[in-house]
């Protein structure tokens, strides 16, 4: 049922979708069958919703980046947007341009995703979160509330990132201007386990199945499976078969 309320320009419509009072769906999207686009949700041209997405009220799909003359970094991206079937999109959800989502994932209530983020099937992305520009996420990964993970940085499938993680992507913070060949974010391998509070320095590279303490602060390499911790972050055993 599509509201006489709801602003809809597109044309390629699946069976049995919902759009609901004050949506806007714009020319050139595509919502596949089961679709629902609750009230007050902006969907922008170049979107393609797979089978049975749910995007909740006052989600915005499909923002275009722009730097207002404030950045040093140019945003360079596609005006498209796939999200798999079955994945929903939270309240206050917003999804820039250039991005994938895969299927049956959850983007919790106002996460932020920038401009050509990959993320991956079964994943869940918490409330609050922020994935700056050129994240890319794995399968079966778990992203925590008010987490904020760096532009240019790599997560694998089955992590689990805690609550209130941070990442860097510049040591300097800006002195030196923007080179995307130098702003790295960390590596987070695949079954990696990050604990609530930690903060990753950039370009450090978490081993696949290694455990980080809460409020750690790393600052160079962990060694796969194994457990480090501290302020800055020392190795101090290897993973159990409890922790793995």
């Amino acid at each position: 049922m599509i509201s006489k309320h709801a602003v809809v320009e597109a044309t390629d419509i699946g069976r049995d979708v919902t759009v609901g009072e004050f949506a806007v769906v714009r020319a050139g999207v595509k919502l596949g069958d089961g679709v629902v686009v609750h009230p007050h949700a902006v969907i922008e041209s170049g979107v393609e919703l797979g089978e049975g997405v749910e995007v909740f009220p006052g989600a915005y799909v499909g923002k275009e980046p722009k730097g207002a003359g404030a950045l040093t970094r140019r945003p360079v991206f596609e005006r498209r947007v796939k999200i798999g079937a079955g994945t929903s999109i939270g309240p206050g959800v917003i999804v820039y341009y250039d991005v994938e989502i895969g299927e049956n994932s959850l983007i919790g209530d106002a996460a932020s995703v920038r401009e050509k983020c990959r993320i991956g099937s079964r994943t869940v992305v918490g409330r609050h979160v922020t994935l700056n520009y050129a994240v890319t996420v794995g399968d079966n990964t778990k992203i925590m509330d008010h987490s904020w993970l760096a532009g240019n940085m790599s997560i694998g499938s089955n992590v689990f990132i805690s609550g209130g993680v941070l990442t860097s992507n510049d040591n300097a913070m800006g002195r030196h201007g923007f080179t995307d060949a130098e702003m790295r974010g960390p590596t987070i391998e695949d079954g990696a386990l990050i604990g609530v509070g930690a903060m990753l320095l950039p370009g450090v590279k978490i081993g696949a199945g290694a455990v980080i303490g809460a409020g750690a602060v790393v600052t160079r390499d962990v060694p796969e499976g194994m457990v480090v911790m501290g302020l800055p972050a020392r190795t101090v055993r290897p993973v159990t078969s409890d922790e793995g």
